[in-house]
């Protein structure tokens, strides 16, 4: 039980690492100054949508414990002890440009013809970013919980990033 533990937090937390790595942009140097003012409008395409929710929804039947959201960010991972994390983030502010700037290897390609991005994570995972608007994304990622399972890790994101396209706004 304690081992089952330990690997369940490890999983969780390199779940975590990955989204966060994959989430973040780098810092630019400069001065800060506002922008012009305009009528406001709402910046955040997710708005309404909470990622746990949609990671359930997806995940239901399979296995998969309920979602946590570990961080103010609106993402989750899920675990399927035994098998994988499923991660995934909703972000307003990057698109799929800052996600080909801070991943290597990346490789355009579509889901259900939506423009979206794959790469592998520094964790033996798979990440798919799925375009929603130019400044806007949903973000997959996958790590499977034993090493020799690490080459499934992208068809399943793949997979999971399927599933959850159509439940994503249009950009």
């Amino acid at each position: 039980m304690i081992t089952k533990n330990r690997i369940s937090r490890a999983v969780t937390a390199v779940a975590l690492s990955a989204l966060a790595t994959t989430a973040c942009t780098t810092t630019v140097t400069g001065t800060a100054s506002p922008g012009p003012t305009t009528a406001p409008t709402s910046s955040d395409v997710f708005a309404g949508l909470n990622a746990c929710q949609l990671l359930d929804q997806v995940n239901a039947g399979q296995g998969f414990n309920p979602g946590e959201n570990k961080s103010a960010r609106n993402q989750c991972v899920a675990l399927k002890s035994g098998f994988a994390s499923y991660a995934l983030a909703l972000d307003s502010v990057q698109g799929l440009s800052e996600f080909a700037s801070t991943n290597s290897g990346v490789v355009e390609t579509s889901i259900n013809g939506r423009s979206a991005m794959q790469a592998n994570t520094s964790t033996s995972g798979c990440a798919v970013a799925i375009g929603v608007g130019e400044h806007a994304r949903a973000l997959v990622v996958v790590t499977m919980v034993r090493f020799e399972d690490n080459a499934q890790a992208c068809p399943n994101a793949r997979a999971l990033a399927e599933k959850v396209e159509p439940l994503l706004p249009t950009g």
